[in-house]
């Protein structure tokens, strides 16, 4: 696997172009592998995973077939591994910008650094788009972000005996609370209400925890920071009854993500709540070349799960096929039993 920033006017060509590197992108580079075609991966993050690695490395997720338990960091590092025979070459830190069709019936695709691509076939999986957590309104917050003020949990060990400060009330803010409880000093979960939005298990887990006394909860709202060098030493927080200063060190502020299509929604496809209809038989847009997988897709009954985007990506690579090598039949083969699929994948 290489990371390629490329610049300049020379389009780098290629079978297959995918935007995002999330799981399904990924999954969609080892499809692509099977049926021969050469993949080029470009992500706005400057490391593959998607949403999975920058928000959630370390959050177990527990319905990924023939997996009872793996990790957002841990799904993305076996996907690595699993599409390594096929030599996907990745573009990082990079944002398509311009999707057109070249006149030769390739398709032409310019990044935010300049860099050219065409393609015969283009698969979006985006996920939701770009994405930004929300920034509490504090005055000075900046000046404790990445140090003391984290919108994500890259490592856990970084928050071991630390005062803890967890703000939400939905999943990530409980998922956190609950998986954090057991390495920080202390942690205290707080929100504007008493009544969350997470899933109705972790909030059992959650009240359990502060009935045990190993967790604070309090209803109210955070109004001031304090600290100096980026190091946090407290935060004011108002409750109903009263107005008091908390001694943390560390604050997670679960106030959800902006989530924009970007430049996604000026390419001209069929769009639907910001999403992009697909078909059901191939995955492809109302474009023809042009797939969209995983959760930036829409279709009657979609399901936003990794699994059925892993379902999507195998469909589209069939598609796919025919127009990386029109009038040449596809075999469908099975990596049991296939000696040639399994040559491709370096096991024969």
């Amino acid at each position: 696997m290489s990371a390629d920033g490329t610049q300049g006017a020379t389009p780098i060509e290629t079978d297959a172009l995918i935007i995002g590197a999330g799981p399904v992108g990924l999954f969609a580079v080892f499809e692509l592998g099977l049926v021969d075609i050469k993949a080029h991966v470009i992500d706005i993050l400057d490391k593959p995973g998607g949403q999975c690695a920058e928000l959630y490395p370390e959050k177990p997720i527990y319905d990924i077939p023939g997996l009872p338990v793996v990790t957002g960091q841990g799904l993305t590092d076996a996907l690595m591994a699993q599409i390594k025979p096929f030599g996907a070459t990745f573009h990082l830190g990079q944002r398509v910008d311009v999707l057109q069709k070249a006149g030769d019936g390739r398709f032409r695709l310019v990044t935010d650094t300049g860099t050219t691509f065409l393609a015969k076939v283009v698969v979006v999986a985006a996920g939701g788009g770009s994405f930004t957590p929300k920034r509490p309104p504090l005055a000075g917050i900046e000046a404790f972000e990445g140090t003391s003020v984290f919108y994500s949990v890259r490592r856990m060990e970084d928050f071991r005996g630390k005062d803890v400060l967890v703000v939400g009330g939905g999943d990530s803010a409980l998922d956190w609370t609950l998986n954090l409880q057991p390495v920080a000093k202390s942690l205290t979960l707080l929100h504007r209400r008493d009544d969350f939005r997470g899933a109705p298990h972790s909030v059992e887990r959650m009240r359990a925890l502060v009935a045990d006394k190993k967790i604070s909860l309090l209803i109210g709202q955070m109004t001031a920071l304090h600290g100096d060098g980026g190091v946090l030493s407290g935060v004011t927080v108002k409750t109903k009854d009263s107005e008091s200063r908390l001694a943390v060190n560390r604050l997670l502020p679960f106030f959800g993500l902006t989530m924009k299509l970007g430049p996604v929604a000026d390419w001209g496809l069929n769009l639907h709540e910001n999403l992009i209809r697909v078909d059901t038989e191939r995955f492809e847009t109302d474009v023809p070349g042009i797939f969209a997988v995983g959760d930036i897709n829409w279709y009657p009954g979609k399901l936003k799960l990794i699994l059925s985007g892993f379902h999507e990506a195998a469909l589209m690579a069939q598609a796919a096929h025919k127009i990386v090598y029109p009038g040449k039949k596809l075999l469908f083969q099975y990596t049991t039993s296939s000696s040639s699929l399994q040559k491709k994948l370096g096991v024969s």
